[in-house]
């Protein structure tokens, strides 16, 4: 019978990685695959099937361009700094939602355009004949784009929702995006107020000024809660943190800090998960209360909703 010291057991494993050395491939003649990103992120409120997709992610120069516009470049440099964020670009993402309610299947908003949107869903499982219905928590473009395809709707058997205010406004405004996307599909659309359901255990709640009529919906389902708050904070620490501080794709300024003061302590005090539309992918996590002069701070969801 062989018998092996630890001493020999210890050789040998030093000496196994250099045997196959001769005539094998360096290990840095493996081409560089770049940057990768899963595709999409799944976990259940209550009965509820969430599903969020990455829509899309571009690079942005200058984010005080768009975020802290009424703050000093000098605060806005230290509190990128103590954040670990560059003053010279910021990463953006694009993320619609998928719910499956057991009866429905429900899409929040439709990216930027159908091949992405439509591709995001592929990956996790769907096809756009599947979903019954979209949801429109506002009408500005990189949430409207993929309602249509080469002049055809893309979520072919859907019924549409969104706010009858935010409806109105655009409907009025002359937008191309508009006129282009939404306008064809009107009549088959619902319109809501504050308060009413797109169907059982999804509920909208006016979130007025980063449009006229934005709005987030708030999920129940078996004592489990969740929030969709699209557009109402832009970024963890440049919008979400800091209600205050001026975004510039935000119409009314004042109503939307106010917005985001409102729904940001709902969630918070309620301590449910929530999911925004432009947080790091895959966007969900939590809303806690801040510290020094942040008013509130995002917390990634760290395995939480595994179960």
């Amino acid at each position: 019978m062989l018998t092996l010291s630890r001493r020999s057991l210890l050789a040998s494993a030093a000496a196994a990685p250099l045997a196959g050395l001769a005539g094998a491939p360096a290990l840095a003649d493996v081409a560089k695959a770049g940057p990768s990103f899963a595709r999409h992120r799944r976990f259940s409120i209550g009965a509820f099937e969430v599903t969020t997709i990455l829509g899309g992610t571009t690079p942005r120069e200058n984010p005080q361009g768009i975020f802290g516009t009424n703050v000093s470049s000098e605060e806005f440099a230290e509190v990128s700094r103590d954040n670990f964020l560059s003053t010279e670009m910021s990463q953006f993402f694009f993320t619609p939602t998928v719910v499956n309610t057991g009866s429905e299947l429900v899409l929040f908003d439709t990216g930027l355009n159908a091949q992405a949107t439509t591709a995001a869903l592929a990956e996790a499982g769907y096809s756009p004949d599947q979903v019954t219905i979209v949801v429109l928590t506002h009408m500005h473009g990189d949430h409207i784009g993929g309602l249509m395809s080469d002049g055809t709707a893309t979520f072919a058997n859907a019924r549409y929702v969104t706010g009858q205010a935010e409806f109105d406004h655009w409907a009025a405004a002359g937008n191309e995006g508009f006129d282009m996307n939404v306008r064809p599909l009107a009549d088959q659309m619902t319109f809501l107020g504050d308060g009413e359901d797109v169907t059982s255990g999804i509920t909208g709640m006016a979130a007025f000024g980063h449009t006229p009529g934005h709005m987030v919906y708030r999920l129940d389902s078996d004592g489990a809660g969740l929030v969709i708050f699209a557009d109402l904070a832009n970024h963890p620490v440049w919008s979400l943190a800091r209600p205050d501080w001026e975004v510039r794709f935000d119409a009314d300024k004042e109503a939307a800090a106010a917005s985001r003061r409102n729904i940001l302590g709902m969630i918070a005090a309620d301590r449910i998960p929530a999911v925004g539309y432009h947080m790091p992918f895959p966007a969900v996590g939590y809303v806690a209360e801040g510290t020094g002069d942040a008013a509130f701070r995002w917390v990634p969801e760290a395995g939480q909703l595994m179960s």
